[in-house]
C-alpha cells in the first residue's frame, strides 16, 4: 500500500531561491514539451516519444543560450515534469475513450506561475535524510524538517510543495503494509453514516455536529476581500492583502482536513463496518445550499473513510444515492417519509404504522440495514 506522509520544511533564503528556480525550470520544460506536441498535432504528425521530447526540451535545450539555466537544477525533477505531462495525456486519451473512471477531463494546458508550486525528486536524484534529520536535496542543500512522526519505510520519492501562503512542505511516498485493528462485534459496532448539512454525520450512537469552518470565518474573509479590492494592482499593499486572504483560506483548509482526519480515525477505531451513502456532491453543490455543501467537504470525508477502512481491515460499503434512506420507514419498510427538497425542514415524522421517526436517525438505520446486505452479498457498492 502506498501512502503519503507530509511534513513542514523550513528552507533558508538561499534554498528558497534555489527552489524557486527549480519550480520555474520544471514549468518551462512542461510548457516546451506541450508546445512541441501541440505543433505536431496541428501538422498531423505523429506525437513525439518521451525520449525524443527529453532530448529536445532538456538535453538539447541546455546547450542553447535561452535555456542554458536548465543545467543549474537537478535533471531528475525535469524528467519528472516531462513524465507528468505524459501521464496527463494518457489520462486525457483514456477519458476520451471512456476507459477512465470519473468525469471527463480535457487535454493538458500550459502552466503559469501560480500560488501553489511543486517539484518531485525520485530515488534517481539521490535525495536522503541526514543523521540530524534534515532533508538533503541535490543542488539545494540540507533543508530542516519538522518531523511529526517517523516514516514507516524508505521513501521512493519526495515532492516539495510551496502553497499560496509561502509555506513549504515535503510530501514523501512510502510503501507500507495494512495494519488490521482488533476485530469488534460486527452486530454491535457496525454503523450507517447519514451525511448532511444540519448535522455533519449521524452515526449509530452519536451525531457529529457541523463544524462550519468557512461560515465562521466568512465575515473575516469578506473584510479581507474588501480591502484587497481597494488596493492598486501591482502594488506592495495588494500583494500583502492577497497574502492575508490566502492565509485565511489556508487556515480553513487545514482545520477542515484535521477535522476529517480525526473523525474518520475515531469512526474506524470504534466500528467494525461502516456504510456510507454515495452522495452526488457536485449536484448538491449546484443548488441553493452550494456554499454549505462545499464547506462540509463530504466527498473528502467519504474518500478518507474508505481508504482508512481498507488500511485497517474494516468493512466498508457505499449505498446507492437512489436508495430512499430518509423516506423509508425503518420499522415497516413503507415509503411514507417526507419527499422533495421543499420538505427538508421536516425533521420528525410519523409513519402509518405508528412508528415515530427522527429523519436522520431513521436514515442511519436504513443505511445500516442496506449496507449489511451489500457486504453479505459481497458487493461493496451498488
Amino acid at each position: 500500500m502506498r501512502l503519503r506522509y507530509n511534513y513542514r520544511v523550513y528552507p533558508n533564503a538561499i534554498q528558497r531561491q534555489a527552489l524557486a528556480q527549480a519550480f520555474g525550470c520544471a514549468r518551462v520544460v512542461w510548457n516546451d514539451a506541450l508546445s512541441i506536441r501541440q505543433d505536431a498535432y496541428k501538422q498531423s504528425l505523429p506525437a513525439p516519444s518521451m525520449v525524443e521530447l527529453a532530448r529536445l526540451v532538456i538535453t538539447e535545450a541546455k546547450k542553447t543560450e535561452g535555456r542554458s539555466w536548465l543545467g543549474e537544477v537537478s535533471a531528475v525533477l525535469l524528467q519528472s515534469s516531462l513524465r507528468d505531462l505524459g501521464t496527463a495525456y494518457s489520462n486525457f486519451f483514456a477519458s476520451k475513450k471512456g476507459t477512465r473512471k470519473g468525469p471527463k477531463i480535457g487535454p493538458p494546458r500550459f502552466k503559469k506561475k501560480a500560488g501553489r508550486q511543486a517539484v518531485r525528486f525520485t530515488k534517481a536524484a539521490r535525495f536522503s535524510i541526514t543523521e540530524d534529520g534534515a532533508l538533503r536535496l541535490p543542488k539545494i542543500g540540507d533543508v530542516p524538517v519538522r518531523w511529526s512522526r517517523k516514516l514507516p519505510s524508505d521513501p521512493s520519492s519526495v515532492t516539495i510543495v510551496k502553497d499560496v501562503t509561502g509555506r513549504f512542505f515535503a510530501s514523501f511516498v512510502v510503501e507500507t503494509k495494512s495494519k488490521p485493528l482488533p476485530e469488534l462485534d460486527w452486530q454491535e459496532t457496525d454503523t450507517g453514516i447519514d451525511l448532511g448539512l444540519s448535522s455533519y454525520a449521524v452515526l449509530r450512537d452519536r451525531k457529529i455536529a457541523s463544524p462550519k469552518f468557512f461560515r465562521r470565518q466568512e465575515k473575516k474573509i469578506r473584510r479581507a476581500q474588501r480591502k484587497l479590492s481597494r488596493c492598486q494592482k501591482g502594488s506592495s499593499n495588494r500583494r500583502k492583502a492577497q497574502l492575508a486572504v490566502a492565509k485565511i483560506h489556508a487556515r480553513i483548509t487545514d482545520q477542515r482536513r484535521d477535522f476529517i482526519e480525526q473523525e474518520t480515525t475515531r469512526i474506524v477505531r470504534e466500528n467494525q463496518a461502516v456504510y456510507v451513502e454515495d452522495l452526488n456532491v457536485k449536484g448538491m453543490a449546484r443548488g441553493r445550499f452550494g456554499k454549505s455543501v462545499h464547506d462540509q467537504s463530504l466527498g473528502m470525508f467519504a474518500r478518507t473513510l474508505e481508504a482508512k477502512c481498507a488500511r485497517y481491515g474494516r468493512g466498508f460499503a457505499k449505498v446507492s444515492r437512489w436508495f430512499p434512506s430518509t423516506q423509508l420507514c425503518s420499522q415497516c419498510g413503507a415509503l411514507t417519509g417526507p419527499k422533495g427538497v421543499e420538505r427538508l425542514h421536516i425533521r420528525h415524522w410519523v409513519c402509518d404504522c405508528g412508528a415515530k421517526h427522527d429523519r436522520d436517525d431513521n436514515a442511519e438505520m436504513n443505511l445500516r440495514a442496506e449496507g449489511r446486505q451489500l457486504l453479505a452479498a459481497g458487493r461493496a457498492e451498488r
